[in-house]
């Protein structure tokens, strides 16, 4: 039995969801998402809510019943507030810096790194050590922000590289005479 699946997903004012074709989209202030639906699940839109619940009593069914409520809930708070994932860099050179659609990195290589940002995701460098990516879409902001990172894990001995702001780098003592 889910628990969060349980918990209806509350719908602040301002914001619409309706059901067409087997797709649930959701309108609010910044925007509109869509999602497609299982039909192991059925979702109820009522006042100020949607309500998930399985549609029969399959183990497959009740597996899917609280990760479906999570992305639901998603696209409701992608709509209203959106998502916001910033990487901190450290290492002696290492630098980033947003030009329009393109994010250039500078991360020891013989070369700069230009990356091309998706659609629907905003890119910006407060200062040459911080990339704070933000957007509606939680899965496609997650998913730009591990391709950054993976140019440059951190490292455990000096702890250089790309990092999420508040990840813990677990560190290693180097090499002893």
């Amino acid at each position: 039995m889910s628990r969060i699946g349980k918990k209806a997903v509350a719908m602040p004012a301002g914001v619409t969801a309706n059901i067409d074709n087997g797709t649930l989209s959701v309108k609010g202030p910044k925007g509109t998402l869509s999602m497609g639906m299982s039909d192991l699940i059925d979702y109820n839109i009522g006042d100020g809510e949607i309500a998930v619940k399985p549609a029969n009593d399959s183990k497959q069914a009740r597996a899917f019943w609280g990760m479906q409520r999570t992305l639901v809930s998603n696209l409701v708070e992608g709509v209203t507030e959106g998502f916001t994932k910033t990487l901190e860099i450290s290492g002696v050179g290492y630098r980033a810096k947003a030009q329009g659609k393109t994010l250039k990195l500078e991360l020891g290589f013989s070369h700069d790194v230009d990356l091309t940002v998706p659609e629907g995701i905003e890119v910006k460098t407060p200062d040459q050590t911080t990339v704070e990516i933000s957007g509606m879409d939680k899965q496609t902001v997650g998913q730009f922000a591990a391709e950054i990172r993976e140019w440059r894990k951190p490292e455990p001995y000096k702890g250089k590289g790309i990092k999420y702001r508040g990840e813990y780098i677990f560190r290693k003592e180097g090499k002893k005479k």
